[in-house]
């Protein structure tokens, strides 16, 4: 596998997370596409409770605090997000409801039939989005919600160069239908999606990593292993200018059948 084609996981986690520390987003999307998204959810109450799966530094999350009642609690592998996630919470005034803990997307610490919205924007690929979908249903009240985020094709057929990207990097990808079928075969009445806004790649996730980029690199000279990263972050960017038409994030919305 060429290095431009490696997948940003075969890097040093600490370095991935240092980075991503750096930057407001660690994946593509915006406030507007939560809060559409959140407009096709009812009935959640100040007793609601709620999870952020794969939450990052919360960028998302506090948009969800911001505009639902209930106790949200973020979940992300790295303590270093973690501890960005619940400064963001406090500066905020959300800490009496919006908590970030360390943890596993794939072990949750909630019971079962607990939860009345599980959130993930840019992160169910960590487990895939069949294994995902499947594994936290059984965590959801009768009737409660999904909401997430996830990579997708646009076209039935690609070029082979993103196509080749795509399958080094997160194989699962697949078709919008595709994914709604997946939703409905696990258990769920799938109720809208919608495709994430160029904007919300370039302006707010490529964007803003450019000086993030460069006062990385000042920071490791010489170090390869940070090279290598940024050169593949950079390679994603040239990427997607190519082949926008074809991929991007689609937000699925659906609710657990009773």
């Amino acid at each position: 596998m060429s290095k431009d084609n490696s997948s940003i996981h075969e890097f040093d986690i600490n370095l991935i997370c240092e980075y991503f520390s750096n930057v407001e987003r660690q994946g593509p999307g915006s406030p507007g596409a939560t809060l559409k998204a959140l407009s096709f959810i009812d009935n959640l109450t100040d007793k609601s409770r709620i999870a952020d799966l794969g939450c990052g530094t919360g960028g998302q999350t506090m948009i969800l605090g911001e505009n639902t009642p209930g106790h949200i609690t973020g979940i992300d592998l790295f303590p270093a997000f973690i501890n960005l996630f619940n400064r963001n919470a406090e500066r905020l005034n959300l800490h009496d409801r919006v908590k970030g803990i360390v943890g596993s997307m794939d072990d949750l610490p909630f019971q079962k039939e607990e939860l009345d919205l599980i959130w993930s924007e840019g992160a169910i690929y960590n487990i895939g989005f069949e294994k995902g979908i499947s594994l936290w249903r059984e965590y959801l009240k009768p009737g409660g919600y999904l909401a997430v985020t996830e990579a997708a094709w646009f076209k039935a057929e690609r070029p082979e160069e993103i196509e080749d990207f795509w399958m080094d990097a997160y194989p699962q990808i697949d078709t919008i239908p595709n994914h709604i079928s997946k939703l409905e075969k696990a258990g769920y009445v799938p109720l809208a999606s919608f495709m994430l806004p160029e904007y919300c790649w370039r302006e707010n996730f490529f964007a803003p990593q450019v000086e993030a980029q460069k006062n990385f690199l000042l920071k490791y000279p010489g170090n390869k292993m940070a090279e290598d990263l940024i050169a593949n972050l950079r390679h994603e960017k040239v990427l997607y200018d190519k082949y926008s038409d074809y991929y991007g994030y689609v937000f699925y919305i659906a609710r657990k059948s009773v």
